[in-house]
């Protein structure tokens, strides 16, 4: 579908989608109250159980339905999880900030979720901080006039330019505000008018929103700097997809748990389970059992078979239907519309365990710091698929700066991330599956030394010298623990052709077999995933 040809009622129709979380009228919806004659038959098998998969099968638990959710790995959650390593360090999967919303004065409200409330989330004390060659400017929490007159003292000559970047921002979340409370009763001849904003941007990438306003290009690689939040650069990343979440996090601010977003992954479980819900852990799904185009359970790695009225994958969309199910004919349309759609790219990350406080001794405050080389995001895009670290900048957490104890007393825990594509990886990976890791081993300990002495010479003197625990996360690690395609961290791109009304639907041709997580709807990313799994159960609801 061409950029330019997405039709404005499809358009409405994502987006009144996309906040259908909130919309949920949960005593209106059907309630389980079938007795299964057999242990082996639920309501819904939901497959992986990422936070996507956890918020659909929490949902059909709200509402009294049998469900199961079977997941590969010996823990919970996904990327929301956390790994153990001695001297008493816990690392964390992929959080390093996220929104989250507040009741009582107390941030704890996971989207979708009021009935959880034992998870605590702590502010960064900066939003975050991004270095440029020529810049070096910490971003407040929760406060976007500081921030916009931060970019007016560094950029006088571009204050109108600046002001009128964050109006239309804003003036895009107000559009979808109202679209959001006008309950689909829209008059599409008043649409431009009505929704001036949304009429102009939908349907444009980032950099034409950007450029429209701002001239330096400096500029606008700053206000651009959470890019890599979204992992694509301004050229290729749908407009609303950076606007919106960019102004929220501006606006409300950033987070993290009081803990490890294991934890939050942990508390939905336990939100399924006390409803009688079943998460079963070990347990890889092999094959998803249908009938004249019509899923009816899955079967298991080790032959157990669950019969389910639905099945919700939380699987990537290319193993749910080229190894899950039988590629057939009947998908072949379906199987080309996926091979259309680009992949985000994956990571590289080198999870430190310092064995002293250096990041103390250092003067570091801010906890999420993001160190640039240079200031064109198109070049640093394709130096992160060529899998280029040398001449890259890098993404630093320093959680220790989020809340005290975060690690052991006098120690600190770091993390150094950076895109990498997995092509990159490809020349390492029938050997790496096949147990020979020799040659890897010594390439990501290469790259990860050269992020490390990167990050010490340019922001933690000393890092090499205290390092007690180093872990190597490549592209191929996280093909080993979540079976995402291609290491892929944020599922399809969120391009302008792969967002929106041309984003992988919840529902598929296969009869009673749903999709949920970040390759669907609404997108990437904790608060979207979330959505998604709950959104998704809507649509089941729908039809039952």
């Amino acid at each position: 579908m061409s950029r330019r040809g997405i039709e404005r009622r499809d358009f409405l129709k994502y987006v009144l989608g996309g906040v259908g979380m909130l919309a949920l009228d949960w005593k209106s919806l059907p309630k389980g109250i079938a007795k299964h004659t057999s242990d082996n038959e639920y309501d819904a098998v939901v497959i992986g159980s990422g936070l996507g998969g956890l918020s659909c099968a929490a949902a059909f638990a709200r509402q009294n339905f049998k469900v199961l959710v079977l997941e590969q790995h010996d823990k919970p959650g996904g990327y929301a999880t956390a790994f153990n390593r001695p001297g008493g360090f816990t690392f964390d999967v992929s959080l390093h900030s996220t929104s989250v919303g507040e009741r009582n004065g107390l941030h704890n409200l996971i989207p979708g979720f009021p009935e959880i409330t034992e998870v605590e989330f702590v502010p960064h004390p900066s939003l975050y901080r991004v270095i440029f060659p020529d810049y070096d400017i910490t971003v407040p929490q929760r406060n976007l006039s500081e921030y916009i007159d931060t970019l007016v003292a560094y950029f006088p000559d571009e204050k109108g330019e600046i002001l009128g970047l964050f109006d239309d921002m804003r003036g895009l979340a107000n559009d979808i505000q109202k679209l959001s409370e006008a309950n689909g009763q829209i008059d599409m001849q008043r649409f431009p008018v009505d929704f001036p904003f949304l009429s102009r941007l939908y349907n444009r990438t980032w950099k034409d929103m950007l450029d429209a306003r701002v001239k330096d290009a400096r500029l606008r690689a700053i206000i651009s700097a959470q890019w890599v939040y979204y992992g694509l650069p301004p050229s290729r990343l749908v407009s609303f997809y950076y606007a919106m979440p960019a102004l929220g996090y501006l606006t409300h601010g950033g987070y993290y748990p009081r803990g490890r977003s294991q934890d939050i992954s942990d508390a939905i479980v336990k939100f399924i389970v006390d409803r009688g819900g079943k998460v079963e852990l070990n347990s890889r799904v092999a094959k998803i059992l249908t009938k004249d185009h019509t899923a009816y359970g899955v079967r298991s790695a080790s032959g157990d078979e669950f019969k389910a009225r639905v099945v919700v994958s939380n699987a990537n969309p290319y193993e749910t239907f080229r190894s899950m199910t039988n590629s057939d004919d009947y998908l072949k349309s379906y199987l080309e519309q996926l091979d259309h759609y680009s992949v985000s790219l994956s990571s590289f990350q080198v999870f430190l365990g310092l064995k002293e406080d250096i990041v103390g001794k250092s003067g570091l405050k801010d906890s999420e710091i993001f160190y640039e080389t240079g200031y064109d995001m198109e070049e640093g895009y394709l130096a992160a698929v060529r899998g280029d670290v040398e001449n890259r900048g890098f993404a630093m957490t320093l959680y220790d700066n989020i809340y005290k104890g975060y690690s052991p007393p006098g120690k600190n825990t770091v993390n150094i991330t950076t895109f990498m594509g997995y092509d990159r990886w490809k020349e390492y990976e029938s050997d790496y599956l096949k147990g020979n890791k020799e040659a890897y081993r010594k390439e990501k300990e290469r790259i990860a030394d050269a992020l490390i002495a990167h990050a010490e010479k340019t922001l933690l003197p000393g890092l090499a010298g205290a390092i007690e625990v180093k872990e190597i996360g490549t592209p191929l690690t996280n093909v080993r623990y979540t079976s995402n395609y291609r290491g892929a961290i944020y599922g399809l791109d969120q391009t302008v052709d792969n967002s929106g009304p041309s984003r992988l639907a919840h529902e598929t041709p296969i009869s009673n077999l749903y999709l949920a997580g970040a390759w669907t709807k609404p997108g990437h990313g904790y608060g979207s995933v979330l959505a998604s799994g709950v959104e998704c159960f809507g649509e089941i609801m729908r039809q039952w």
